[in-house]
């Protein structure tokens, strides 16, 4: 079996040239804000692709770095200040955030309007209810991008490995969702036999941040397997799948260069959807 490569970089390059179009016919160009706190190498790479993203597509962007011993004050001022900014359509508070910054408190001031990431508590809510809101860019990136090469969903089993505020979690409600309609199951460290999961699944998804943990043998052939975890190992970047998961899948996202320029791209269509309101 020769599997498809899910290829992000690809699929990401389409929707940048798609949204060009859509940028060009506004008659105020948006522009997207972005807040980085202290200095994880991961981070600062993810955003820096973010803002050559937006170059290259004619968004403006701003950037506010923060140090790591920055306070929770010195946080919300910054993202009162992207409230308040007329040249900013949408903006991002980059996560994961230093352990004595409360994310949830950082989240929930973010105005809606300006949630480019979709991690607003009532932009959840409206994911929830099926109301049009700005959606998880991780989890928007999964799904566009098994559509993007002819994956349907609809009454596949699909199994999550990981409950995260920014895929899991959310991946599990987009999935649900009518026009999508997959069987959804959600594995964590709470999951006496995981195997017997994602033994089953038609597609497994995984969000650990655990180098190589899944092979071969814990999927079924022809599984379709879409990698979002990343680890940073002395060998470079590693997803949560081993290599050997290659030759059973019918489908599989490259780590790097599946998810993750797909995630860029969502950020960069719910910036313009945004703007287009």
């Amino acid at each position: 079996m020769t599997a498809l490569i899910l290829d992000g970089k690809k699929c990401a390059a389409t929707i940048k040239a798609e949204l060009t179009h859509r940028i060009a016919a506004l008659a105020t160009k948006p522009g997207l804000g972005t807040i980085v706190v202290g200095d994880d190498a991961g981070s600062h790479a993810y955003v820096n692709g973010k803002h050559r993203d937006c170059a290259e597509v004619g968004i403006q962007s701003f950037r506010i770095d923060l140090p790591a011993n920055a306070s929770q004050k010195d946080v919300l001022a910054a993202i009162s200040e992207l409230n308040n900014s007329k040249e900013c359509t949408g903006y991002i508070v980059q996560l994961p955030l230093p352990h004595h910054i409360d994310a949830h408190v950082i989240l929930d001031a973010i105005d809606p309007q300006k949630d480019a990431d979709g991690l607003h508590p009532l932009n959840l809510g409206k994911l929830v209810i099926g109301q049009k809101a700005p959606r998880p860019c991780t989890p928007q990136a999964i799904v566009e991008l098994l559509l993007r090469n002819k994956i349907l969903l609809s009454g596949k089993d699909v199994t999550i490995i990981g409950r995260g505020l920014t895929v899991g979690r959310p991946l599990s409600i987009l999935l649900s969702h009518r026009d999508i309609n997959a069987t959804v199951t959600v594995v964590h460290t709470g999951t006496r036999d995981l195997q017997s999961h994602t033994k089953k699944a038609d597609v497994v998804i995984a969000a650990l941040g655990k180098a190589h943990f899944l092979h071969a043998a814990m999927v079924k052939p022809g599984v379709v397997a879409v990698d979002v975890g990343i680890t940073r190992t002395p060998r470079g970047l590693q997803g949560d799948f081993h290599p050997d998961i290659a030759g059973v899948a019918s489908a599989y996202s490259p780590m790097p260069g599946g998810v993750g320029p797909m995630t860029r791209a969502m950020l960069l269509q719910n910036l313009v959807e945004l703007a287009e309101r």
